[in-house]
């Protein structure tokens, strides 16, 4: 039977009812392959071969739960069925879904995962990809696709940036899933909040224009292989002006289009073959390439097959056309 390793964090950790990985896991698991997994913390190289103490799992059953973007799965959600010292390059797909940021952690796995293509193995998203393509940084080749953007740590031009804008999100570079993410506007609060955001000018991050047009929906635009083939809408809640969980399918205008375009060389170039692009009123905010999420979610809410559509693809392209 063909096997598919999962690098990820540790799998207690990882939610049963919304997570991505497992998502895609379980799509994986439909079409009848073998789930391995394991932390960066268990692999190793010896004599130029990639190792991993992995463990062989099997999910349990899940089903969406109607109305929202959860699903009904055990709070026990795998059981291990063997445990074993792996030559990774052995196994048929390699896909590396760790958490951002993209610290010492995250490039040592890359690093590693290097010698596991140089094998002939693939690894989903590619080692130097994700090395080459910052989340964050990288929209801001694109100029023109985003909003007015400042990026440095500056306080002084900081200020002046929320006051050229009037109100701008401010993240550090380095962020993820929402966290320590500032609205700033142009008023006596925004040198304190700047400060704090900034650590006193010491982190570098990331300001951008508030576009008000978010309460309308926040798109995620799902990629495969660079191609669209989904998208959801995500709204803030009552009383916090972040991104919630999806809400509702959103529909795919010239404005998306023209954005993956101006990716779709650079997500080909970097073996980018799932990313996930978050756009506000025909603006790039992010191109989320380390452990895009997100689809798991859309389909337990719309009834979609993102995860298993997603994998299907990608094991076929590596294994042949499955039966």
């Amino acid at each position: 039977m063909s096997a598919v390793l999962f690098v990820t964090d540790p799998l207690n950790g990882l939610q049963g009812d919304i997570d991505a990985t497992i998502g895609l896991m379980s799509a994986t698991q439909d079409l009848g392959l073998d789930i391995w997994c394991c932390q960066p913390e268990e692999l190793a190289v010896v004599d130029g071969r990639v190792r991993a103490h992995a463990r062989r799992i099997r999910l349990r059953p899940r089903r969406p739960s109607g109305g929202d973007h959860r699903w009904i799965v055990d709070s026990a959600w795998w059981d291990e069925r063997d445990r074993a010292v792996i030559d990774v390059a052995g196994v048929d797909l390699v896909h590396l879904r760790i958490d951002p940021p993209v610290d010492q952690r995250y490039l040592h796995t890359t690093y590693m995962l290097d010698l596991v293509e140089a094998a002939g193995t693939r690894v989903i998203n590619r080692p130097e990809g994700i090395r080459a393509m910052h989340e964050k940084l990288i929209a801001l080749h694109f100029p023109e696709l985003c909003p007015p953007t400042y990026v440095g740590a500056a306080l002084p031009d900081l200020r002046d940036f929320v006051a050229a804008v009037g109100t701008a999100v401010v993240k550090p570079v380095d962020g993820f899933a929402g966290l320590d993410v500032w609205l700033v506007g142009d008023d006596h609060a925004a040198i304190a909040l700047l400060e704090s955001a900034t650590h006193g000018g010491r982190r570098q991050v990331i300001a951008q224009q508030y576009l008000p047009t978010v309460e309308d929906g926040n798109k995620r635009l799902f990629l495969l292989d660079a191609e669209i083939v989904g998208a959801v809408l995500r709204r803030p809640s009552v009383d916090d002006f972040r991104i919630g969980p999806p809400v509702a399918v959103a529909e795919i205008d010239d404005d998306d289009r023209a954005i993956v375009a101006a990716l779709r060389p650079h997500l080909r170039r970097h073996g980018i073959a799932i990313a996930g692009l978050d756009v506000i009123a025909g603006r790039l905010i992010e191109v989320n390439v380390t452990c895009p999420g997100g689809m798991h979610k859309t389909d337990a809410l719309l009834g979609t097959e993102l995860s298993l559509a997603m994998v299907r693809r990608l094991t076929e392209s590596t294994l042949g056309v499955l039966t």
